[in-house]
């Protein structure tokens, strides 16, 4: 099996963190969103290579993925006109030859995925049930469990069932054959979408099973990462080094070593990077890069980027790395 794993977009609804950071590799609770999928695929077994579609940055993405998961085998294709997800999975098919796992790491999910090698079936399409379904493309299946089509945020509830952006196709070949018909078509506002490739398959004969993930965690925007971040806190990532000092707790928070507190209360759903200082300041609800100081400060529903300075704060921010805000009372 192959993995593609597009993450070309600029993530203009998370600026000004973005701007210099890829969104695949903004940290919830101090790990990148994209590392939660990568070590789902390393799990797996059986992988002879993960195609990234990059873009955005792209440099720092392949650095990335070659530093921590050298062990996977990889190639990094740029996407360099931004003509939607069928354009950026067209990118992979010369190198497609076998089954794909096809994964958009804008969400992090927990996904049953050792289902993937008793599969006899042209694919599967995971999905989320919510209620909020007309934000969201839904996917219609017949009492068998098969989809028979996607909807774009439906104002009837046709379905609550969400199209996460995780797909099994053992029929690559059915898959790519769709792709390019999607992609000899007038495209939508400049995009052409994969749905449409998975509604060719169908028309066209394909089996394509429908399943429900446990959990569905967005990260492509601030209210959400910061959310997303809350919900890994309480799965486990928490952590407080041994030796912190000058800082009351309110848990769960993420705390890297190295961090300097007086004065300080922290937390609850906070995470904080390494060599970061915080200075008679309160969070709650926050995440913090590495080395930046907050001082005199109430934050909350605050994104905070790398080497950063927060003073006389009160109330909510987003501050990308190496930015400076500074309120009337300084510390």
């Amino acid at each position: 099996m192959k993995v593609i794993i597009p993450l070309a977009g600029k993530g203009t609804r998370l600026r000004p963190h973005t701007h210099t950071v890829p969104k695949p590799m903004l940290k919830v609770a101090g790990k990148p969103v994209m590392d939660y999928v990568l070590d789902d695929v390393r799990k797996l077994g059986g992988v002879e290579e993960v195609i990234y579609i990059t873009g955005h940055l792209k440099e720092a993405v392949e650095a990335h993925a070659r530093s921590a998961y050298g062990d996977l085998k990889a190639a990094f294709i740029e996407q360099v006109v931004q003509d939607g997800t069928a354009g950026a999975v067209a990118l992979a098919g010369p190198r497609v030859d076998q089954p794909v796992l096809i994964i958009f790491v804008d969400t992090i999910f927990d996904a049953d995925l050792s289902v993937i090698p008793g599969s006899t079936d042209d694919g599967i399409i995971w999905t989320k049930e919510v209620e909020d379904y007309q934000r969201f493309g839904v996917v219609v299946t017949d009492a068998a469990g098969y989809m028979t089509k996607i909807v774009e945020k439906p104002r009837e509830p046709v379905s609550k069932r969400a199209n996460i952006g995780l797909y099994y196709v053992r029929n690559w070949r059915l898959l790519f054959e769709g792709i390019g018909h999607v992609l000899g078509q007038p495209s939508n506002g400049g995009e052409y979408y994969l749905t449409d490739a998975f509604q060719y398959m169908i028309d066209h004969g394909a089996k394509l099973k429908v399943l429900d993930v446990a959990g569905w965690y967005d990260a492509g925007k601030l209210d959400t990462l910061l959310d997303t971040n809350r919900v890994m806190l309480e799965k486990g990532r928490a952590r407080v080094p041994a030796g912190l000092e000058g800082a009351t707790i309110v848990e769960p928070v993420y705390i890297e070593d190295g961090v300097k507190c007086s004065g300080a209360t922290i937390g609850p759903n906070v995470s904080i990077g390494a060599g970061t200082v915080v200075r008679n300041a309160t969070l709650r609800h926050s995440i913090v890069g590495s080395r930046s100081v907050i001082a005199g400060s109430t934050l909350e529903q605050s994104m905070i980027g790398d080497d950063a300075v927060v003073e006389g704060v009160h109330g909510s921010v987003a501050v990308g790395d190496n930015g400076q805000i500074r309120g009337r009372t300084g510390a």
